[in-house]
């Protein structure tokens, strides 16, 4: 017989949640919004410069996504 897997029940905004949720959401709108906006920058001639690129617009919707999340998590949180 498998052991009884834990639950909780978190008071307030349920942050497990809230990261899961922003690391899937960032990489589904991450990796497109990373690949049409680098159609417009210009060259990218150098490994060092791809990656450079992606971790500044990475970055910017990994935080607006993180808060987005949150703010939604807080929200809802007293109406389940």
């Amino acid at each position: 017989m498998p052991e009884h897997i834990e639950t909780t029940t978190p008071e307030g905004v349920d942050y497990g949640w809230v990261m899961q949720v922003t690391f899937v959401v960032t990489i589904l709108l991450g990796a497109p919004a990373i690949a049409v906006l680098s159609l417009n920058v210009g060259p990218l001639p150098t490994w060092t410069d791809r990656a450079a690129f992606a971790l500044r617009v990475g970055s910017v919707v990994w935080i607006v996504t993180a808060i987005s999340v949150f703010l939604y998590a807080r929200q809802t949180q007293g109406q389940t």
